[in-house]
């Protein structure tokens, strides 16, 4: 994201001037729309793999651990 810091105010006009040119101006609020929703969606889908990565690894540590108990053998 080291990109997106080094624009400055006239990059990011020139930008929007070029995004109206391509689409035009009724259209950017839904283009916008369309790709708000679709970073929303990959942004869910990509927490939702952590967690279920998270969960495999928890369970994997769980089903490899024992537990040893003292036994009354040894009085």
């Amino acid at each position: 994201m080291g990109f997106f810091r080094d624009l400055g105010g006239l990059h990011l006009l020139i930008i929007v001037l070029i995004l109206v040119l391509l689409f035009g101006a009724s259209r950017l609020p839904a283009v916008s729309k369309g790709i708000a929703q679709s970073v929303r969606v990959f942004r869910k889908e990509v927490a939702k793999k952590n967690d279920e990565d998270e969960g495999s690894v928890a369970r994997s540590t769980e089903s490899t651990t024992t537990t040893t108990t003292p036994s009354d053998d040894k009085k």
